[in-house]
């Protein structure tokens, strides 16, 4: 396993069907690879993202028939590159769907799974509403994937701000962790970066984060600003406002240097929980 190895963050346009996804992803795909770049990393809902009032209404497939997962696991054979498939929608039960993530490796064989646990259920003004959960199953297993660069700790978009979750995969080993996303313009102006700083300052990590940029058919807007953000809180590459390739160096011994430095993720101590029950503060 090397300690460095070249990340290529695509950041695409939300697109409302499977053959537009693809011919939105794959020239940016071909082009990461040409320029050197052997782990490929695509946003949340890269496989199609519309939006109906409230709801999200990707387009949907079972996981065996989904045209853009196989895509790119013909692509990361073709190429021997591993991707991160940042998530596709794939059938689940209840009528719902799975936000499923997935790591691919170089042999187009798929090494993980995710999916997405924390559901994106807010109200950000009177007009703008999101509720996730209306058709997305949630995930209940968090995911640490060896590959040939190191562990990786796989969350998606709205889980940035679960701190927790990131503490126990670093904790449990990760090396970098990724944060596909779709985010949305409005929260993406005030918390994205400093979001992401603050995951990786936390646990001393690499944090990967492609972000779908533009409009999403049927109302809406992503943030874009796909970013690696190095072990010490410092951005090493940033996306900026248009589609293209994020391209960056991963050095894993800035994440040995950076725990040596500041160990907190050794220095957890018991305490007393405050007293009575957890209440929502909605």
């Amino acid at each position: 396993m090397s300690s460095c190895f070249e990340a290529g963050l695509l950041q695409t346009r939300p697109q409302p069907d499977f053959a537009t996804a693809l011919d939105e992803a794959m020239p940016l795909a071909r082009q990461a690879v040409e320029e050197g770049a052997k782990f490929l990393m695509l946003p949340e809902y890269c496989g199609g993202l519309r939006s109906e009032g409230a709801m999200l209404a990707p387009p949907t497939a079972k996981e065996g028939d989904h045209p853009v997962l196989a895509a790119f696991r013909d692509f990361a054979r073709s190429r021997e590159v591993w991707i991160l498939l940042g998530s596709v929608a794939v059938e689940g039960p209840e009528g719902k769907f799975f936000n499923r993530g997935f790591v691919i490796d170089g042999q187009g064989d798929i090494r993980a799974r995710y999916n997405k646990i924390h559901l994106f259920d807010v109200q950000l003004s009177p007009s703008e509403v999101y509720e996730e959960s209306a058709r997305v199953h949630p995930g209940s297993r968090a995911s640490l994937v060896p590959t040939d660069f190191g562990l990786l700790g796989f969350t998606i978009c709205y889980e940035l701000r679960f701190p927790g979750l990131y503490r126990e995969l670093s904790q449990a080993g990760a090396d970098f962790l990724t944060v596909p996303a779709a985010f949305t313009k409005r929260t993406g102006e005030a918390h994205w970066h400093v979001l992401n700083r603050a995951r990786a300052i936390e646990n001393g990590c690499y944090v990967l984060s492609p972000c779908s940029v533009g409009p999403v058919p049927g109302g809406g807007a992503c943030y874009g600003h796909s970013l690696v953000v190095d072990p010490w809180g410092r951005v090493a590459a940033d996306g900026g406002t248009g589609p293209g390739v994020v391209r960056a160096r991963v050095d894993l011994g800035l994440v040995a240097d950076a725990r040596r430095r500041v160990p907190s993720l050794c220095h957890d101590r018991p305490y007393e929980r405050p007293a009575g029950e957890i209440r929502s503060v909605a």
